[in-house]
């Protein structure tokens, strides 16, 4: 059975290939101009049509957004050729949330945004679905706060045999991730 897609789903598809992140239907309804109920139905058709057996996509959803994906029947046979692409598909935001996590593991959710300046509520859940970092204890300070660290699936999506082999930071770069003591 084939389904065939409207003009609005197809322009949702389109959207959701050029986006690098997951994206909510408030966004996308933005984007397009098509009220929420029918990016909604027009997400469902879409995830539809990528059920199908001919179709190598599906609708992922990650972090409170959609987004189109590889099967993984498909991305466990060309992981290993294409990781490198899914890397590139981490915006600046959730690449430098992730730096600041290997350069300074363990560390916890609050220093990480001390670092930033700004929340990342958003960018830990796309990295902790995307197995990219995980849970790693908790400090001992009050409230034992949790830190996070990376995983070996960041290692082999960087092709690095440890922590110990990402690239040494100059001095100006190892400041910006150090912590400020100045209360």
């Amino acid at each position: 059975m084939e389904i065939k897609l409207s003009k609005e789903t197809a322009l949702i598809e389109t959207v959701l290939y050029l986006e690098c992140d997951p994206i909510d239907e408030d966004a996308i309804s933005r984007i397009t101009g098509l009220a929420k109920n029918v990016v909604e139905i027009c997400l469902s058709e879409l995830s539809q049509r990528c059920e199908q057996e001919d179709c190598g996509l599906e609708i992922t959803r990650l972090g409170g957004g959609v987004m189109l994906a590889p099967k993984k029947e498909y991305w466990d046979a060309l992981k290993e050729r294409y990781g490198k692409k899914n890397e590139a598909r981490l915006s600046r935001a959730a690449m430098e949330t992730l730096a600041i996590i290997a350069y300074s593991q363990p560390i916890t959710r609050n220093e990480i945004e001390a670092i930033r300046g700004v929340s990342a509520d958003n960018m830990m859940r796309i990295l902790l679905e995307r197995s990219l970092i995980k849970e790693t204890g908790k400090k001992d300070i009050p409230g034992h706060p949790i830190q996070y660290g990376t995983t070996k699936e960041f290692l082999r999506l960087f092709r690095l045999n440890s922590i110990g082999d990402l690239p040494k930071l100059d001095k100006d770069e190892a400041e910006r991730f150090e912590l400020s003591t100045e209360e």
